[in-house]
């Protein structure tokens, strides 16, 4: 009897040896400032997940005195004479780290009201919107480094109160929740260069928006399936994704119904077709008579499609086609424009650089190196946690419009900084 209950991990041995329950844990955790759920809490003492987020690091050290890596290592009984947790630190505010400590008591907050719950109430519900509707405002205008984390215990958190005993009303908004988180770090896993988890995040989030039966829930997940396919160099995919949602998009009325078309034109494009691609463009276009936007537009940030967007996607798509200069120059400098203000709620650093790159490439066509390498200039700036999986690809394909334009050697240094900038692309903190 005694070997079923035998520790996995040090720091299952040192909640055992506290003889406290998870939930008390879990309470004292918050106390701390920390987030977490009970099951994340269970899933690192058994050994079954050793991921954590800066902040989960910092507080299980300071609530059990010892390193993350200790605490997650396999128990061995000889340890435990040794292994005495430490007393939880002050807390000092110090000048400087007065928005950490305000972040910290939210967190708290959060978790605490959450917890307290054994079901969902309104208010606990609202909290949870407001997780997911702050990370998909957040998702376009901050680097991911910064909100990667708090995703990931977001949809944890969606995930488990799934997993629990819920209201049923409760239960379809869970889902709706789910299949956003679950969209948000599709963008993540692309963003990082790894399509494969993408779409299995994609899978999991169409699922999920099945389970919610929520028509601009699929057209969007559709949509960020055929983002993915095209940056992965797949654009037959990228076509085919894009019109599986046409139908939801259709009934939805929302933002996809321009999404989608705007985004199977960047496919065609790619695949050399400037009929299907200004078919698709026109689509997009005519769609916004109808557009009325729903509760996942709502949620504002990545989950819903403006104009700016729209005009980064057309520019992005012209810019690929040889017999289109006239109409990408005019795209993509409607673009640039559109995102050069930076409190725009619309701004997001990803699609402005794209729009430079685009401006770069019309340029180049035209025979304006000096004219390319100004437009540029503000995406080979760009700080290394901002140089996500499109950004790197856009630079990428400005290399290779100066290399097909016969005129490469007069661009020498303009190469050689590309070279450089896609190098060294982001990189998440270690975890």
């Amino acid at each position: 009897m005694a070997s079923r209950y035998a520790p996995k991990t040090v720091l299952a041995h040192l909640i055992q040896r506290r003889n406290q329950t998870y939930s008390e844990i879990v309470a004292e955790f918050v106390e701390l400032g920390g987030t977490i759920t009970e099951r994340h809490l269970r899933r690192l003492a058994s050994g079954e997940r050793a991921g954590t987020t800066p902040q989960t690091r910092r507080t299980l050290q300071r609530l059990f005195g010892k390193p993350v890596e200790e605490l997650l290592a396999p128990y061995v009984p000889e340890q435990a004479a040794q292994v005495v947790p430490a007393p939880a630190a002050s807390g000092r505010i110090t000048t400087g780290n007065e928005m950490e400590v305000l972040d910290m008591a939210a967190s708290r907050a959060r978790a605490f009201a959450l917890a307290a719950q054994s079901g969902l109430g309104s208010e606990a519900m609202e909290q949870v919107y407001d997780d997911v509707r702050h990370a998909a405002q957040a998702y376009p205008q901050r680097p991911l480094p910064e909100i990667l984390g708090q995703l990931v215990e977001t949809q944890d958190l969606v995930f488990g109160l799934l997993e629990s005993r819920q209201r049923p009303d409760h239960h379809r908004q869970l889902y709706f929740l789910a299949g956003v988180t679950g969209g948000l770090l599709a963008k993540a896993s692309h963003d990082l260069g790894n399509p494969h988890a993408a779409l299995t995040q994609a899978r999991t989030a169409f699922m999920c928006a099945d389970n919610a039966d929520h028509h601009g829930l699929r057209a969007w997940v559709r949509g960020l399936q055929s983002l993915v396919s095209y940056w992965a160099g797949n654009p037959h995919d990228s076509v085919r994704y894009a019109q599986l949602g046409a139908g939801y998009a259709e009934q939805a009325n929302s933002t996809t119904s321009v999404w989608l078309p705007v985004s199977e034109a960047r496919a065609w494009a790619a695949l050399g077709n400037p009929e299907a691609t200004r078919a698709a463009l026109e689509r997009a276009e005519e769609a916004w008579n109808s557009v009325h936007n729903d509760d996942l537009d709502d949620m504002g940030g990545l989950c819903t499609f403006g104009r700016n967007r729209q005009l980064y996607y057309a520019a992005d798509a012209l810019a690929q086609l040889p017999g289109e200069v006239e109409q990408a120059q005019r795209y993509s400098s409607q673009a640039v424009d559109a995102y050069t203000d930076q409190n725009h709620p619309e701004w997001a650093f990803g699609d402005a650089a794209g729009s430079h790159a685009a401006m770069a490439i019309t340029r180049i066509a035209s025979g304006e190196l000096d004219g390319a390498a100004d437009a540029l200039a503000p995406v080979l700036t760009l700080p290394t946690e901002r140089r996500i999986n499109g950004v790197v690809h856009s630079a990428r394909r400005v290399h290779q419009a100066l290399r097909q334009s016969g005129r490469a050697d007069d661009a020498r240094e303009l190469q050689e900084e590309i070279e450089t900038f896609t190098r060294t692309p982001m990189q998440t903190y270690p975890r």
